[in-house]
């Protein structure tokens, strides 16, 4: 399997990471993989799935927001200063940069996301600012701000709030602009909202036992969106019990295997 590693100036001109992995003949179509909160271009699933979609006729280019604080070599947030700058509206923008960019394939394009990562490809297509013929969303929350009340409060006084990396061990910050374009413009981040206006076909599919994003943010998705098809994973957690790292030939848990089966009828 051919895989190339390559960088795009992304959103504020910060570079977007990226590994391209051929389509194994002639692609069908193309799919941009956005990886979730603290998450990575490599990141457990990914390579996996990427090298699932590459055996169905699919170009697949999986990604690391601008934004990310991760560059090409996954590990540590190396870029911490960038984590805390995180907002919707930049992976927005840079989806619209990739999706740019692939429409020289003229192929059909396909947004996937995990988890935050789901719900930035469904805010792009829903504000019109991405056009796919497709999404697929992983473990994807229903709503841009889950912060409380008090969390919001502290954030805009004090300009940021702590969010340690459990996997890295790292104290990481998200900045207050996470919340102040919320404030300034609410209706564009209202994801309920938007959805019943957004005319791709959407596959959602979430763990049963998600103790990160319940499964029910996905079924109330599922209710908004016009084409959506929703897929339960029984026994499933918000990764698909699937470690981190997880090689690329490596043998799927059942649950991971069921994403993928869901993945591929919907295909």
């Amino acid at each position: 399997m051919k895989i190339a590693d390559w960088t795009v100036e992304g959103s504020g001109g910060e570079l977007l990471y990226g590994s391209t992995h051929e389509s194994y003949g002639e692609p069908k179509r193309v799919v941009l993989m956005a990886h979730g909160f603290k998450g990575y271009k490599d990141y457990g699933m990914f390579p996996w799935l990427a090298a699932r979609f590459a055996e169905r006729e699919t170009l697949v280019h999986r990604f690391n927001f601008s934004n990310s604080g991760m560059t090409s070599e996954g590990g540590d947030f190396e870029r911490e200063d960038l984590f805390e700058q995180a907002t919707w509206n930049k992976q927005v923008e840079d989806l619209q940069i990739l999706a740019d960019v692939f429409s020289m394939r003229n192929k059909p394009l396909i947004l996937f996301g995990h988890s935050r990562g789901g719900l930035a490809t469904l805010l792009a297509v829903a504000r019109g600012s991405v056009q796919a013929e497709g999404v697929i969303a992983l473990s994807s929350p229903s709503q841009c701000n889950s912060l409380s009340v008090e969390d919001q409060r502290k954030m805009l006084v004090e300009g940021r709030l702590e969010s340690p990396s459990g996997r890295t061990g790292q104290m990481l910050y998200v900045g207050k602009a996470f919340v102040e374009e919320q404030l300034e413009s609410p209706e564009s981040h209202d994801l309920l909202a938007l959805a019943s206006g957004i005319d791709a076909k959407c596959l959602l599919v979430h763990g049963e036992n998600d103790a990160t994003v319940p499964s029910s943010a996905s079924i109330l998705l599922g209710e908004q969106i016009p084409k959506a098809t929703v897929a339960i994973i029984p026994g499933g957690d918000h990764v698909f019990n699937t470690p981190n790292p997880f090689p690329i030939d490596g043998v799927p848990s059942p649950q991971l295997q069921g994403v993928w089966d869901a993945i591929s009828s919907w295909l």
